[in-house]
């Protein structure tokens, strides 16, 4: 398994690394050589929060953990992704063995009308033109938990969110 080790508002000592590399390394039994694991450790007050995102073909796995200290961030953090990748695995393994109950014909059959999407609602408004800030306040006024705008700053279609502990998120999508 590679790693991909990064810090925000944090130098990533030594320390930390060889943490990383002794804690995720009880990972690599699930995982392929070639996968990539990224490490994001972050500092915000007297928080010490870690992400950790193992992308996958078809799927994310990811897991973010804050706590006082880094070292017990990880070792949290590693018992959510230990989670995810049992109970993916337990619903590839259901998967496979609900196949079995199945004649071949039957699911290598193609259906296309339970699995089409279909979109019953679709809305149009005007995006104004706005700070952030000010998206946030609009979203807290409408009650949604997201809120499209055009960012007043770079012109670019933006989206607020709301996150746990009353924070705010900002997506700033690149073209």
């Amino acid at each position: 398994m590679n790693y991909i080790i990064s810090g925000k508002n944090i130098d990533v000592t030594e320390g930390l690394k060889n943490a990383v590399y002794d804690k995720l390394s009880k990972l690599e039994k699930y995982f392929a050589e070639d996968a990539v694991a990224q490490v994001t450790f972050s500092v915000e007050k007297d928080r010490q929060k870690i992400e950790v995102t193992i992308p996958m073909k078809g799927h994310i796995i990811r897991a973010e953990q804050v706590s006082d200290d880094m070292y017990v961030s990880i070792d949290l953090v590693l018992e959510v992704i230990e989670r995810q990748v049992n109970k993916h695995k337990k619903k590839l393994i259901d998967k496979e063995q609900n196949a079995a109950y199945l004649q071949n014909s039957f699911v290598e059959e193609e259906t296309d009308e339970d699995d089409e999407i279909k979109i019953v609602r679709s809305k149009r408004f005007a995006v104004k033109p706005m700070y952030p800030e000010d998206a946030c306040i609009q979203m807290d006024l409408l009650g949604h938990n997201f809120y499209v705008f055009r960012n007043a700053e770079t012109e670019e279609v933006n989206v607020v969110y709301k996150r746990k502990g009353n924070t705010y998120g900002l997506i700033e999508p690149e073209f």
